[in-house]
């Protein structure tokens, strides 16, 4: 799938109203390291979760809505999907973090982190390599803890560098 779909295709969703939340998970980085949420967007289309790089977004701008009226039909999959739903409204609503048991009274205190690249996701082209790859962490982490970090960098329009050897070298 051509790397600047993202850009390509319209920036919204035709989700049937049974499935809308999907969008909200699609648009949070909290699916990054959720094996479950993966597995639901496979779901969706195994293929072009696949041809998307792994990628919820240009899943769901590019799946078929007959594709999606089927799911609405599939309680297995309606089952997973409130499941989804209610992990991701707990973690994104949780008051009892760390930092908020830590730092009582700094809720409108912010954290600035900057970086050149942040390794988030395979599907996200933002990093080239190690200082990404720790810099994505640092992320996962601040989230779990509760941290109010805002995060800064550089949006490489084309992703990172990427090198093929031909057989003749």
């Amino acid at each position: 799938m051509n790397k600047k779909i993202i850009r390509e295709v319209p920036n919204s969703f035709n989700l049937p109203y049974r499935l809308k939340r999907l969008a909200d998970i699609a648009h949070n980085l909290w699916w990054v390291g959720n094996p479950d949420v993966a597995r639901l967007f496979k779901q969706i289309d195994a293929l072009k979760w696949r041809l998307s790089n792994h990628n919820p977004v240009v899943l769901l701008r590019t799946v078929e809505k007959s594709k999606l009226e089927d799911l609405i039909k599939d309680r297995y999959f309606l089952d997973h999907y409130d499941r989804i739903v209610r992990d991701f409204d707990a973690y994104m609503n949780g008051k009892d973090t760390w930092f908020n048991r830590e730092y009582p009274g700094t809720e409108n205190e912010k954290i600035g982190y900057f970086s050149f690249e942040y390794g988030l996701h395979e599907s996200l082209m933002v990093y080239a390599g190690g200082l990404g790859i720790l810099s994505g962490d640092h992320l996962k982490e601040a989230s779990d803890l509760g941290l109010p970090m805002v995060a800064v960098g550089f949006l490489y329009t084309y992703g990172y560098f990427s090198q093929r050897i031909t057989e003749d070298g």
